[in-house]
């Protein structure tokens, strides 16, 4: 069974339990901000959690302001994960960041888990008896597992895919009606990609290049996938990688292919520095398309970033968050602070944002909104929940090389 913080913050309260269930949760959505008001006295430390904390106090009888529904969410997250707490720990950073911004007649419970599935089903079940709404899990495994339990019976917003156990996407048609996926996925990225490079194109032909990674092969498939799908041809190529170098002989391959084939666009599912690698190989000559992963800043680091003039004029796809600054949802937010001489972590940022906007999306679940669209710190994200059948669409922005350095390509759009 995993941690449980309670953390009625939206109403001025914090307390934690440790082990088993939560202190005396309130009985239901009926449930008044004036008594969790009432709950606590001063603020203090929490030393296994590091939160803070306030000790529950007697409830008065009369409550002092008038009764308000209350959203119990339980955002459940492997915190005690050495392989994912640092990740767990930048959702729920993004996830309270946007809670103190909006989080009247809301109270959240933090639910602390490793990253071993029967844990996380443990403490999703727990949380499905005891919460309103569910924010997690963060783990592939993870959501997979719930997906496929037959526990869902509360609204759930997983932060992850679910797949098959032979690590195939499960069809829509399986999930739970109260699961939504909204997790950061590459695929996702990947098919964005082929529906951009492909519009109003009839007879254009990709040559899409990986390593073996198994991110790289998930993405270059669903790129592949997807041009296929919309009528034009595409031919695979897997380069070697080690001790970080791409494969020379490979590199030597692609470049004939490249000159004897002449296709109209490479798509690269690659990180930026293998991009470089390639580039340096092939030359300029060919149009270049890729995911996220070929950006290898933070947004606030690209102003002392050294410049990868290599990659000039690489068209790819990223997160307002990491392309925006002057967007209005990226302006709202504090982002997290860093020692000087420390680079952030993209990835960290990533998560971090998608934080940001799972809590958004949960308000406008818990506010049995259908149908809604929210311009968020992730993407232009638009959702049907609730009624009829669930969906998710995330809607990056493009971005394109230029002097460098990534920026938004607003006319791609």
């Amino acid at each position: 069974m995993g941690k449980w913080i309670k953390t009625a913050l939206g109403c001025g309260v914090l307390y934690g339990v440790l082990s088993g269930l939560c202190a005396p949760a309130l009985a239901n959505t009926t449930a008044t901000i004036a008594q969790a008001q009432a709950a606590g006295n001063s603020p203090g430390r929490s030393q296994s959690t590091g939160l803070h904390q306030t000790a529950p106090s007697t409830v008065p009888t009369t409550p002092a302001v008038p009764l308000v529904p209350v959203v119990r969410m339980a955002l459940l997250l492997p915190l005690d994960s050495a392989a994912l707490g640092r990740a767990a720990e930048a959702v729920r950073a993004g996830f309270m960041a946007a809670y103190e911004r909006d989080k009247d007649g809301v109270i959240v419970t933090l639910i602390e888990t490793d990253d071993s599935v029967q844990q996380t089903l443990s403490g999703y079940k727990d949380a499905v008896g005891n919460q309103d709404l569910v924010v997690g899990p963060l783990s592939r495994a993870g959501v997979s597992a719930i997906a496929q339990s037959g526990a869902v019976r509360i609204p759930t917003i997983a932060l992850n895919q679910a797949e098959t156990a032979g690590a195939e996407a499960l069809a829509p048609s399986a999930l739970p009606r109260n699961l939504l996926l909204m997790g950061l996925s590459l695929d996702d990225e990947a098919r964005q990609v082929a529906d951009w490079a492909s519009a109003g194109q009839t007879e254009r032909r990709a040559l899409i290049v990986s390593t073996n990674a198994a991110w790289q092969r998930r993405a270059a498939k669903a790129f592949g996938a997807q041009w296929q799908r919309r009528g034009l041809h595409a031919q695979s190529m897997v380069l070697g990688f080690a001790s970080g170098f791409l494969d020379g002989n490979g590199l030597d391959q692609l470049r004939h292919r490249i000159q004897n084939e002449k296709p109209a666009l490479l798509f690269v599912a690659l990180d930026a520095e293998q991009t470089r690698q390639l580039r340096e190989a092939v030359g300029q000559d060919v149009v270049m398309y890729g995911t996220s992963q070929l950006n290898p800043y933070a947004l606030p680091d690209w102003d002392t970033a050294e410049r990868l003039p290599q990659l000039e004029q690489v068209h790819l796809l990223d997160l307002p968050w990491q392309l925006q600054a002057d967007h209005s949802a990226v302006m709202a937010y504090p982002r997290t602070t860093l020692p000087a001489d420390q680079r952030r972590s993209v990835d960290l940022e990533r998560l971090y944002a998608l934080g940001i906007d799972a809590y958004r999306v949960a308000r406008e679940i818990a506010a049995r909104h259908a149908h809604f669209e929210i311009d968020g710190v992730t993407g232009k994200l638009r959702v049907d929940f609730g009624a009829g059948a669930t969906r998710f669409e995330r809607i990056e922005q493009t971005a394109i090389y230029q002097d460098g350095a990534v920026v938004p390509d607003f006319a791609a759009q």
